[in-house]
């Protein structure tokens, strides 16, 4: 009998003890691979390639159409993010610039963002799915250019709250989208690199915002306060990063303008073997189901709840622990900014190792090291009056921020299906939402300005999370194990030749299957 691809028939999840038991899509009445998929509700690149590999295109021709895909989504992905980093810890920058909110309401205006950001993530993410993608993101960054710019009227405990937590419900689609953008198009071997790219904006905004702060900090404030200008400013160039996503950002490649059709098939067919998938505007519930069942998922959003805490924190209170070292508001904005250039240099670092090792967990470590020296010396030095060391600790100790984008490389490369990448998607994001709304009362006004037990917490839990990255590891690597044993099986089986095997694992790429569905999916641990 062929599988048939069916949105509405539930499928078996696998069980927290075997989560290596895949379900194999065979025609059970021949030794030939299947030749009859359900068109309806596979990807819609079928529409365009159909089922079996339509051309075959050389390694020049491929090369050069990744230069080309290189010089546009990228460096829009990269401006979104650095518009969004620079729009979420505008807070941060304005505590030291006389923001009028301060002691417990400001930690809860910070974490208003995250509230927002939580209540709304799943919503946005499905919401995404039924409409095209960039044409969502474009929108959702005008209005929180809008917002942001409204922050500059508001002035009191209420009206930051409120534009807060708004701020955060449009934020929500950011990484979602991006990571989606990113595995529709690229190879596995090529996407922990290039969301580095998007993501190193993290990084680079801490510079220039740190710059741009200090510069407006100068500003007397008879006219208006120093912290509206920061908001007007940076409200006007999201709107600005809004309009470009909406002209410029393909939304899948199958409706990407600016390639011809042959080379809108040939991304289609560079990413076949990856067996990720594209796009598919069908909202399946087995799908979302086999997230919310497979174990992995929980060991992701485990990890990423952990190392959001200490992001929470840094995010909207690093300005005040640097400042408690004894410098004055305007030497710490400028003290800030090489923590940026540290995070930067990471996350190209790790973005590259990643794809070069096709690891995801394995460069997690090396993140996660430097936030464990940093906040052991930060402990450690504390009262010391070693300022330098004290400055070396808070600039190493954000190394934990690269790791977040070997999670968003994790949710494009390992899982597969689209309404379960878009729910795997989800939950991560929620975790990070969660993680960061802990983060923000971490760091409570009481323990100021040495913060001791914030830094501890922080200690603490990068320790666990070490152990809970290299499980996860290991877990994605016993499967691929089971994997490859159960294609031998099948093989010797069937009695397939290895152009049988080729044309069934190409048959299966852009039906819209899960990860465990599919067993040809390939894990990067």
């Amino acid at each position: 009998m062929v599988s048939s691809f069916n949105s509405d028939t539930p499928r078996k999840s696998s069980s927290a003890d075997d989560i290596v038991k895949q379900e194999i899509i065979v025609d059970e009445k021949s030794d030939r691979p299947s030749s009859s998929f359900d068109l309806e509700h596979g990807d819609e690149a079928l529409q365009l390639i159909g089922i079996d590999r339509s051309a075959q295109f050389s390694d020049e021709y491929n090369a050069k159409l990744r230069r080309k895909l290189d010089l546009l989504i990228p460096p829009i992905c990269a401006a979104v993010y650095f518009t969004q980093f620079l729009d979420k810890t505008s807070l941060n920058y304005a505590s030291v610039m006389g923001f009028p909110i301060l002691g417990q309401q400001f930690n809860l205006v910070s974490l208003a963002f995250y509230l927002g950001f939580l209540v709304w993530e799943f919503p946005t993410v499905y919401i995404s799915q039924r409409l095209r993608l960039a044409k969502y993101l474009g929108a959702n960054i005008i209005v929180w250019g809008i917002l942001l710019m409204l922050h500059a009227v508001g002035n009191s405990f209420g009206a930051f709250f409120a534009l807060r937590f708004l701020l955060g419900m449009c934020e929500a689609c950011v990484a979602p989208s991006l990571i989606l953008v990113i595995g529709m198009f690229y190879k596995k071997n090529e996407q922990a690199s290039r969301i580095s790219w998007f993501y190193v904006m993290n990084g680079l905004t801490m510079i220039f915002g740190g710059f741009v702060a200090y510069g407006i900090s100068f500003d007397n404030g008879h006219v208006i306060a120093a912290y509206k200008i920061i908001y007007i400013l940076l409200g006007g160039l999201a709107i600005l990063v809004g309009i470009s996503v909406l002209i410029w950002l393909p939304d899948s490649p199958v409706h990407a303008k600016f390639l011809t059709r042959e080379e809108r098939i040939a991304a289609l067919e560079r990413v076949r073997d990856d067996q990720g998938g594209t796009e598919n505007k069908t909202f399946k519930r087995y799908q979302m189901l086999e997230a919310f069942t497979d174990v992995r998922t929980w060991m992701l959003v485990l990890i990423m709840l952990i190392i959001s805490i200490p992001n929470g924190a840094l995010t909207n209170f690093s300005n005040l622990v640097i400042k408690g070292f004894g410098y004055t508001g305007k030497q710490t904005l400028i003290l800030s900014t090489p923590a940026g250039a540290v995070a930067s240099i990471t996350t190209l670092f790790v973005g590259w190792y990643s794809d070069k090792k096709s690891e995801r967990m394995g460069p997690v470590v090396i993140c996660l090291s430097g936030t464990i020296l940093g906040s052991a010396m930060l402990i450690g030095f504390n009262g010391s009056g070693h300022k330098g060391a004290l400055l070396f600790a808070i600039y190493v100790i954000g190394t934990y921020q690269s790791a977040i984008s070997l999670i968003y490389a994790y949710n494009a490369s390992n899982t597969s299906g689209y309404t379960k990448k878009a729910t795997v998607n989800a939950m991560t994001l929620v975790a990070f939402a969660m993680g960061n709304i802990v983060g923000a009362e971490i760091f409570q006004p009481k323990t100021a300005p040495d913060y001791i037990p914030g830094k501890t917490a922080i200690l603490v839990l990068m320790v666990v999370e070490l152990a809970l990255t290299l499980s996860l590891r290991w877990a994605n690597i016993r499967l691929n194990k089971k994997k490859q044993e159960q294609i031998a099986e099948l093989q010797a089986r069937k009695g397939w030749t290895e152009a049988d095997l080729r044309r069934e694992r190409d048959r299966h790429a852009f039906a819209d299957l899960t990860d465990r569905e599919n067993i040809y999916f390939v894990y990067a641990p």
